[in-house]
């Protein structure tokens, strides 16, 4: 009977591996086609007749669509169910991806983009909720992570990959994959994800509580981890989805798939680094201290980035015209690395409320990362078009060291967040 009773438990976990990793995949399809821009931007920008800084602007259309979708979907799965609402959500991208592929100019581009926000804005949340729902609180822990990194495999398709790809097939071709890879793991899903009854836990609108967590955001306790959440995975994602590819074949001289190899490494770094700093955290115990720091270092090492532009203060120092692109790959690496600690702002955000609140304060913390990303994408193309690529990482080190000011004013080490 015991034996029985181990097969079923070992057969029920398998399942749910399953299941847990085809959801995943959507989470890497999301962070794939966020990020197609930054390899092919100067392309897509021709073809549209575009200055590519008025481009950049535009595809942060996609980010605030994302940020917008995340709590009304959020509520759909409480009422629906993960599997629906993830076929749903594949079935846009899909949709989205053939758009942005037909696109023939800003609007229809802008539309495109529109319809890949909402329809990726649950990939995430999707395989998370289903692992909250089914694992234990160390488990989960183990299972979180592996989502964010099976997630950013997906940059890491979109950087010399991608970049081959583009240069064989154009920047289209990037899309028309995104789709049919949107129908295999639609496939997938429907296959293993598991049909489980709703919970409806939230009888209130979509308005009640978007506002909730609003509230909870600007509360005290949460601004400082909101302000920091507001840039910090801002300067990863347009560093590494729009800024990065530009800086490299523009300043640095370096070809497409050149680009690609550097910006595949630093999503590296962006996969390892969250579970070394995992580590750290759990080894030394002071997060709050982890949490500024590092983004004080990534801040740095942003502008030292800048810095090394054709006649700024480092190249000058150093007595060459620009630094070279190995210069470049090491500081992309550390910052990778850097920005890592990322998702320790929601176990803080864990320690700062009661347990009633902690969805929705989560949710708030998650609200930012992608409001601030849309915002810094937005303005950043505006920095491009005034002052040029060098004055765009500036800027980024400056709203990152800013960040971590308000962050350590509105956080104590006193209130358990340490």
């Amino acid at each position: 009977m015991k034996t029985t009773a181990d097969d079923d438990a070992g057969t029920a976990t398998r399942a749910l591996i399953f299941a847990l990793v085809a959801l995943a995949c959507g989470h890497m399809l999301s962070t794939l086609l966020r990020t197609i821009p930054a390899i092919s931007l100067d392309l897509m920008a021709a073809d549209f007749q575009l200055e590519p800084q008025a481009l950049a602007s535009l595809t942060s259309v996609y980010h605030f669509a994302f940020a917008a979708s995340q709590i009304p979907v959020g509520a759909a799965m409480d009422r629906f169910g993960v599997r629906p609402v993830s076929l749903s959500l594949l079935a846009g991208t899909v949709v989205g991806a053939i758009a942005s592929g037909f696109a023939t100019g800003a609007s229809s581009f802008a539309f495109g983009q529109l319809l890949l926000g909402i329809a990726t804005s649950g990939m995430l949340m999707c395989p998370m909720t289903l692992a909250a729902k089914q694992l234990s609180a160390g488990r989960f822990g183990l299972w979180s992570g592996a989502i964010l990194s099976i997630g950013n495999i997906g940059m890491l398709l979109s950087a010399s990959p991608l970049a081959f790809v583009v240069d064989q097939y154009g920047w289209r071709a990037g899309f028309w994959i995104s789709a049919l890879g949107g129908v295999a793991v639609a496939l997938a899903v429907f296959v293993l994800v598991p049909n489980q009854p709703a919970e409806h836990k939230d009888d209130s609108s979509p308005l009640s509580q978007m506002i909730e967590v609003l509230r909870l955001g600007l509360s005290r306790p949460l601004r400082g981890l909101i302000a920091l959440a507001m840039v910090s995975l801002a300067t990863s994602l347009v560093l590494r989805g729009l800024w990065g590819g530009p800086w490299l074949m523009e300043i640095k001289g370096l070809s497409r798939v050149e680009a690609g190899n550097q910006l595949g490494a630093y999503t590296l770094a962006m996969i390892a680094g969250p579970l070394l700093m995992g580590m750290v955290d759990r080894k030394v115990g002071r997060r709050r201290d982890l949490v500024a720091g590092t983004h004080a270092v990534a801040a740095v090492l942003v502008a030292l980035m800048a810095l090394g532009a054709p006649h700024f203060a480092v190249a000058w120092l150093f007595g060459v015209p620009v630094m070279p692109p190995r210069y470049d790959l090491a500081l992309f690496v550390l910052i990778g690395l850097a920005t890592s600690a990322q998702p320790l702002l929601f176990g803080m955000c864990r320690q700062l409320v009661d347990a009633q609140t902690a969805g929705k304060a989560l949710a708030a913390v998650n609200l930012a990362f992608f409001l601030g990303t849309a915002l810094m994408q937005s303005v950043t193309g505006a920095v491009a078009a005034f002052a040029g690529l060098p004055a765009v990482l500036l800027f980024m080190a400056a709203m990152l060291a800013f960040g971590v000011l308000v962050f350590l004013a509105y956080t104590s080490p006193l209130r358990g967040a340490s």
